[in-house]
């Protein structure tokens, strides 16, 4: 850990952008807002929890495009874009009339899940850049900052609406944002860009590399991951390994009462769920340092298989700590892909290949609420969970050998 705290320059990135990150992750804090939203703007609870699937669609575009514009415009940039993108949908979701309460979709749902994707996904590939050697250290660090975020602004945000009213909170809190990004986000840059502090400097020496930098390897742009298997089998995986996640998180309150826990039982198991969330998303990837990123990725993911085949019956302590697991290993996930995705295609353009990566997290976040939702019996619908997360389990194995084959043939 020594090399890592001699980076200062990396040390004072990652410092940072875990403050942004912080502050990025009111994206996952929506079901704080639903019901007051429902009352003020005069619109169906359905309605306004739909909002998380536009915001999670756009999140995976954010950190796409975010992850190209970052090479061309530099990471601060992108962040103060992704930023300001947020803080303005929530000022402008404000002053929408009732009757136009839909177009919500719009200003918080595509614009903020946009701009904190984007955001998002430069800070962590900075962080990746500063950090070769110890790329699951830094990813963890970050990531654990955007998913503790739900712990502290869930009971804050229900403060401010009753204090002040669901309008006057989203004004409060961009303005909080606004603030925050415009201090901050000249400090997050990528290893090879210039001094942000004279941008027009003639002469002006680039950043020094991190010490201990990664070895010369392929670097694949976007175009060349999306042509190999490996991709698809990184994809894929992810797709399948956060469906359970996905399906019970609307849920977890509802199932804490159905098993017996009570209404207020319920409420701490949602707080549980977000420090478990959070503390995946470090511990994963840091485990990965030691043990290698496919193996860490099979133990939570075959994990999250074993939970949901336990949720099937479990009930009391038993539950709690089952749905811990399972956000845990969720956690994890946003810990150890963004890994992944720079170790078999390299840094470089990382962000442009993690986006893409992250359209299985799209894809499981549209697609598997609605199919699953489907069986009406919910002992197989846990089964169905279960299966669907070993199979991601299985590709990851295909991944490893994928990985093998390569290195001989480079040998």
């Amino acid at each position: 850990m020594s090399k890592v705290t001699q980076n200062k320059q990396g040390m004072k990135i990652l410092i940072t952008g875990s403050a942004l990150q912080f502050f990025l992750g009111i994206l996952y804090v929506w079901s704080v807002f639903v019901k007051p939203v429902g009352e003020a703007y005069q619109w169906r609870d359905e309605s306004v929890r739909l909002m998380t699937s536009y915001m999670l669609s756009f999140f995976v575009v954010g950190i796409l495009i975010g992850g190209k514009l970052q090479l061309k415009i530099g990471a601060g940039k992108v962040v103060l874009l992704g930023g300001l993108t947020l803080a303005a949908g929530m000022l402008a979701t404000a002053f929408l009339p009732a009757g136009l309460a839909w177009f919500m979709y719009f200003t918080y749902g595509i614009a903020g899940g946009f701009g904190v994707g984007s955001a998002y996904n430069a800070i962590i590939s900075a962080a990746q850049k500063w950090f070769p050697q110890n790329r699951g250290f830094a990813t963890g660090v970050t990531v654990c900052a955007f998913g503790f975020s739900t712990v502290v602004f869930a009971p804050l945000i229900e403060t401010l609406i009753g204090l002040f009213g669901v309008r006057y909170a989203f004004m409060i809190l961009a303005a909080a944002f606004c603030i925050v990004v415009l201090a901050l986000f000249r400090f997050i840059k990528l290893p090879d860009e210039k001094p942000m502090e004279n941008p027009g400097a003639q002469g002006v020496k680039t950043a020094a590399p991190p010490a201990g930098a990664e070895p010369a390897k392929r670097q694949y742009t976007l175009s060349e991951t999306i042509k190999t298997k490996e991709f698809y089998l990184l994809t894929l995986s992810l797709m399948l390994a956060t469906a359970a996640f996905f399906i019970l998180n609307p849920s977890f309150k509802a199932l804490a009462v159905e098993r017996g826990l009570g209404d207020s039982a319920g409420t701490l198991v949602v707080m549980l769920t977000g420090v478990a969330n959070a503390l995946g998303r470090l511990g994963t990837p840091l485990l990965s340092d030691k043990i290698g990123r496919e193996k860490s990725a099979v133990v939570i993911i075959l994990a999250t298989a074993a939970c949901a085949l336990l949720l099937s019956f479990a009930g009391g302590i038993v539950f709690m700590a089952t749905i811990a697991v399972i956000a845990f290993c969720y956690g994890g996930f946003s810990g150890i892909y963004p890994v992944l995705t720079a170790d078999y295609f390299g840094l470089k353009n990382v962000g442009s290949n993690y986006g893409a990566v992250m359209m299985g997290f799209a894809l499981s976040a549209l697609t598997f609420p609605m199919l699953i939702g489907l069986i009406n019996n919910i002992i197989i619908k846990f089964i169905v969970l279960g299966a669907l997360a070993a199979v991601g389990a299985f590709l990851i194995f295909l991944l490893t050998g994928s990985r093998r084959y390569r290195c001989q043939k480079n040998s």
